[in-house]
């Protein structure tokens, strides 16, 4: 670096914007990169999905507090009241997905009944899928569930493996539930 560009460096005044106290503060250039990194890394994931509607000439007054900027919007998120297209291709919205928190106690009977249903069909047609339902139930890992079936049913059994056939039993309940198959 040539000895202008270190005096033009050295000279710099850094200085930080507090916009709730309409307050600039000089600082050091370690506090000022240490203040404005985590802003500008708030900033620019915030304008990438599209919750930032700031202009050039006003980002030097953000601070990062997008719930408080009269800039935020709500950017790339679905309203739960938007139609969505299931595999049959009915129409739904995500609203009707959600648990009704004053469900009858009936209702989660029935639920359980049913997984219970679907378990024990599953147990006939596919003991291993069965086994990782339960697995899954009891949150073991994707290696805890391969070392299990390796045990429990021999062969080559490994993560990528259980992972395979772990999505395989979960497509096979969420047709069987569905009414696809």
């Amino acid at each position: 670096m040539s000895d202008k560009a270190e005096n033009k460096k050295s000279d710099r005044i850094y200085k930080i914007y507090l916009p709730h106290d309409d307050l600039w503060v000089e600082v050091t250039e370690e506090v000022y990169l240490e203040y404005y990194r985590p802003v500008w890394r708030i900033q620019k994931a915030a304008q990438k999905a599209g919750r930032c509607t700031c202009p050039k000439t006003r980002l030097w007054a953000c601070d990062g507090d997008c719930l408080t900027c009269i800039y935020g919007a709500c950017g790339n998120t679905v309203s739960l009241d938007a139609p969505i297209e299931n595999g049959d291709g009915e129409e739904f919205s995500l609203v009707d997905t959600l648990e009704d928190p004053n469900a009858a106690f009936a209702d989660v009977i029935v639920d359980r009944l049913l997984l219970e249903k679907l378990l024990d069909e599953l147990a006939e047609k596919d003991p291993e899928g069965k086994r990782i339902c339960e697995l899954i139930m009891e949150g073991s890992s994707k290696t805890e569930i391969a070392d299990t079936l390796q045990r429990e049913f021999g062969g080559d059994w490994y993560k990528s493996k259980a992972v395979y056939r772990e999505k395989q039993v979960l497509d096979q309940l969420r047709k069987r539930i569905l009414g696809l198959k």
